[in-house]
């Protein structure tokens, strides 16, 4: 048994020596913690559009389907789940009806937090999702207005266009 026992030190010492051996940069954080890591998990389209639709918020699409390779889709496969949850964040906070007519389909503007990506969504227009968004959050200049969480809501006259960096505060 004490063999055992020291041959199980050992390999933990071992372990423990290999790792701290590393230089500091292989252990540091990355750079950009803008986005925290539980916003990267990805969700099919299925689960999101379940997930939004127990939430009672909709999904319309101008060609009527979900592919994510077809620009006149609504596509929320690969979508952030921090993304779903904002939105259901957004809606349970400003009592409004949602409607979700942009996802990661393929056509909207590239970059780091794109629709692409995940972290962007966008909403239908409304007077109350539009009065909720001015007098709740900052105003950050250009049609922007940014939550205290720091996701950022953009009137796009015609839409909202969303980046979650969060889930809201979920």
């Amino acid at each position: 048994m004490n063999k055992v026992i020291r041959s199980a030190a050992i390999g933990v010492s071992a372990l423990a020596l290999a790792f701290l051996s590393f230089p500091a940069t292989a252990q540091a954080a990355p750079a950009d913690t803008k986005a925290p890591a539980g916003a990267l998990a990805k969700l099919s389209h299925a689960t999101a559009a379940a997930q939004l639709s127990n939430a009672g918020i909709g999904i319309r699409s101008s060609g009527g389907c979900s592919d994510r390779n077809n620009p006149t889709c609504t596509s929320l496969d690969q979508v952030n789940s921090a993304s779903i949850q904002g939105a259901i964040t957004l809606k349970n906070a400003s009592g409004c009806a949602l409607t979700v007519t942009g996802g990661t389909e393929t056509g909207h503007a590239s970059g780091t937090y794109s629709h692409w990506n995940g972290y962007k969504l966008d909403f239908a227009m409304s007077s109350c999702i539009t009065n909720y968004v001015t007098r709740t959050f900052t105003s950050i200049g250009g049609s922007k207005w940014q939550s205290g969480a720091g996701n950022i809501y953009y009137n796009e006259v015609n839409h909202w266009d969303v980046t979650f960096y969060n889930c809201g505060g979920c």
